[in-house]
């Protein structure tokens, strides 16, 4: 779930790490659904009181989720907890290293492809652009990485789900003998919790 909060000046704020003060707003990570509590007024309806939606809002969810996977990505890799490039990769995969797969929604197929049968069981993401993850890595383009087992690889692919639900051709796989679940994501309105 994605959580929202009002601000001081009425307006609502997206807190994606649901840490902010405040009763919280939570919604289904989705784009149609944000779109949809804002066409509709839901936010106002759950806050109970008159608020301001930004125009914009699910670009912002967006661009915040990208950028909280950037930054959980740049600190796996300042960890020594994941590595890019198909070469290392693959080798983090055999030597049973590899916790989690990302690959670039802009890269080649065939490169996820053969990466996707080696690590099968691993969990699989396809939500970033190369340049995404080229930016936790220090380069202009990334296409495939892998990320060590821990909580920050946990953390990483919740925040992967979420941002999957507002970009087109973007998913999640679990993959078939994975040891992590999956968000359960359920479909809906606003919901408030105090």
């Amino acid at each position: 779930m994605l959580r929202f909060v009002v601000g001081p000046d009425g307006e609502i704020v997206p807190d994606v790490a649901a840490r902010l003060p405040g009763r919280g707003l939570w919604l289904t990570p989705r784009r149609d659904i944000v779109e949809r509590a804002t066409a509709k007024r839901l936010f106002a309806r759950a806050a109970r009181r008159l608020v301001t939606v930004p125009p914009d809002l699910a670009d912002r969810v967006e661009a915040l989720l990208a950028r909280r996977c950037g930054e959980a990505l740049g600190l796996a890799r300042r960890a020594a907890s994941a590595v890019s490039g198909f070469e290392r990769v693959a080798e983090a995969v055999r030597r049973g290293q590899a916790a989690a797969l990302l690959f670039a929604l802009d890269g080649a197929e065939t490169g996820r492809r053969k990466l996707g049968a080696l690590g099968r069981q691993l969990p699989a993401a396809t939500v970033m652009s190369a340049a995404e993850l080229g930016a936790a890595f220090g380069r202009d383009r990334t296409v495939h990485v892998a990320v060590g087992p821990g909580a920050l690889c946990g953390r990483l692919l919740v925040d992967l789900e979420r941002l999957a639900g507002f970009r087109t051709a973007a998913a999640v796989d679990y993959g078939a003998g994975s040891a992590v679940a999956g968000p359960q994501l359920q479909d809906g309105g606003v919901g408030s919790h105090g």
